[in-house]
């Protein structure tokens, strides 16, 4: 089982990447749950990408914040990417559900996760952690048999 440890941001990068995802979480859509979540990835280069969690009342519309954040970067036209992090308004860290992790998968076999809790204190992870023994992209490289 995962076992958080808490710390604080020690660098200026994740400093500033676990301020805008506690402000992205201000702006989740989440009349249902009453769960706010808020996700910023940093791509190569450097720019900053931010998402919200985003409720439906018919439920499976409803849109996780990784994944509004990661798909705001590719739509921007990026697809590398340094670090993500992840903060809601429960008192210990979230960790990102198993859809977010494939989807994050399909871009990074290890990237960084800052999982945040809503003091600012950060549990670093990475999507290897999170997502042993996991598909992606370069598993469809290997041989297949003939049907």
């Amino acid at each position: 089982m995962f076992q958080f440890t808490f710390e604080e941001p020690s660098d200026q990068q994740s400093v500033e990447l676990v301020r805008c995802s506690l402000e992205a979480r201000e702006n989740s859509h989440s009349p249902y749950s009453k769960l706010r979540v808020g996700a910023s990835i940093r791509a190569v280069g450097g720019r900053i990408f931010n998402g919200c969690n985003i409720e439906s009342c018919s439920y499976s519309p409803t849109i996780c914040a990784e994944r509004v954040a990661v798909a705001s970067a590719v739509a921007a036209g990026y697809t590398q990417f340094e670090a993500i992090a992840i903060s809601s308004d429960l008192k210990d860290a979230i960790t990102p559900c198993g859809v977010c992790r494939q989807f994050m998968r399909e871009f990074s076999k290890d990237l960084p996760i800052l999982l945040v809790r809503s003091d600012g204190m950060v549990c670093r992870t990475d999507l290897t952690e999170l997502l042993p023994g996991s598909f992606g992209p370069d598993s469809l490289d290997q041989p297949h048999r003939a049907v």
